[in-house]
């Protein structure tokens, strides 16, 4: 079996975090266990570019479960768990091309390397798998069933891709699932990034102007948290409703520039690139911390850092480096990149639990189509939404109240008025 590593050795530590996640991830084992019974991908070939940590392990041992002949590669340089990458080959024998600071070169390898298995199905964290095979390798696009994307960053991409004719295959937007975005965008990166910056720096955020770019799912997560840690939190948005949500939830709005000059804590969260450049970098405090957690390190215009720096940067702690400009110090968390995954472990268990048992289950529909789908971005089926969240409620063990028949009658009719 081919695979590139750290270190096979750690493979005992990560299949103790691998059962660990699990733990926490009751409906994805839900899932396995029926992949197992019916086996949904047999003989079908899966590629998976996403971020290799233990919850992803185990999306791949339901995915395995399930017939398919899966491999694995990371969606990020720094977001692998070397250890998890070991027992993902040693332990559950899945092919996996993984190790933590790899070099923009090696990950593209990684990449080509999944897309010389031949997959007829794809899932993505990023784009970068899919659109490496329509720039690269068109061909593979004829036997193609279908890919999924994990990402707000990946469907624009996708939808755009689309928009212009240029995508070739179908796409499921699991990103845009209710049972994705309003729980894993929302509570996942909002604890995660906060655990990544206090890991990466120590900070007490308490009392702290904390500006958060951008008021997505993610970042009205990161507020919310960021909030609830006793921070002063200023939001910045492009979007006129999404600020006006943000002032109406308490949130001081303002524009990037002027919060720059009173920050103490920046996080990006836009999926846009440089939301924050020379003139804001000019303008800030001394010891500002900027950070992002969007999907690419492209958030942060840090070329320009460097280019107005008076020297090279310092590492000062593990994920920190210091640029200086006239003496005036701005702290750099883990190289612009994923923060929450590069710094911290990524979101917790609880939360993957319902994003990966989405995304596999809007995997097996694909495969299971009698007639392959047209190209295009699909959403994730309805009914898929409500299995997950019904599993999701049985395993916290939450009842709700069901439609009484004359309830389901008066909604579904018209003639019922005042």
């Amino acid at each position: 079996m081919k695979y590139d590593i750290k270190d096979i050795r750690l493979a005992k530590e990560g299949k103790r975090r691998i059962e660990w996640a699990e733990r926490d991830m009751p409906v994805l084992r839900t899932v396995r266990e029926r992949f197992a019974k019916e086996r949904p991908f047999k003989g079908k070939s899966l590629a998976a570019v996403l971020h290799v940590t233990a919850e992803t392990a185990n999306l791949a041992r339901a995915l395995k479960a399930g017939g398919a002949d899966v491999a694995l590669a990371a969606s990020n340089p720094l977001s692998t768990q070397d250890d998890v990458a070991a027992a993902l080959v040693k332990e559950y024998g899945i092919p996996t091309f993984a190790v933590k600071g790899e070099t923009t070169k090696t990950f593209f390898k990684h990449i080509d390397e999944l897309i010389s298995r031949k997959p007829v199905l794809t899932m993505d964290d990023g784009a970068d798998l899919v659109s490496t095979i329509h720039e690269s390798h068109p061909r593979l696009l004829e036997t193609m069933l279908g890919g999924t994307e994990e990402t707000t960053t990946g469907v624009i991409r996708l939808r755009a891709m689309a928009q212009d004719g240029a995508l070739k295959m179908p796409i499921v937007a699991v990103n845009d699932a209710k049972t994705k975005n309003l729980f894993d965008n929302r509570y996942g990166t909002g604890q995660s990034t906060l655990d990544g910056i206090i890991r990466a720096t120590d900070v007490l955020l308490a009392g702290k102007t904390f500006v958060v770019a951008g008021y997505g799912w993610c970042g009205k997560g990161l507020a919310m948290r960021t909030k609830g840690m006793g921070s002063n939190v200023i939001v910045t948005e492009v979007d006129a409703i999404k600020a006006l949500e943000a002032a109406m939830d308490g949130f001081a709005v303002m524009p990037m520039r002027d919060a720059a000059r009173v920050g103490d804590i920046f996080c990006t969260v836009t999926g846009d690139i440089h939301v924050i450049g020379k003139q804001e970098f000019m303008a800030m405090k001394d010891g500002a911390i900027v950070c992002n957690s969007g999907h690419f390190d492209v958030e942060i215009d840090l070329k320009t850092l460097a280019s107005l720096s008076d020297g090279a940067p310092r590492v000062v702690r593990e994920y920190v480096e210091e640029y200086t400009i006239r003496g005036k110090r701005i702290r750099v968390l883990a190289e612009g990149r994923l923060v929450n995954l590069a710094a911290a472990e990524g979101h917790p268990a609880s939360v993957m639990d319902m994003s990966f048992s989405t995304q596999a289950l809007a995997s097996a529909w694909m495969a299971s189509q009698k007639k392959p789908l047209s190209p295009g971005v699909y959403d994730v089926p309805e009914r898929i939404e409500h299995e997950v969240s019904t599993l999701k409620l049985k395993a916290m063990g939450i009842t709700i109240d069901k439609l009484t028949s004359e309830q389901k009658e008066y909604l579904a009719s018209w003639k019922h008025g005042t």
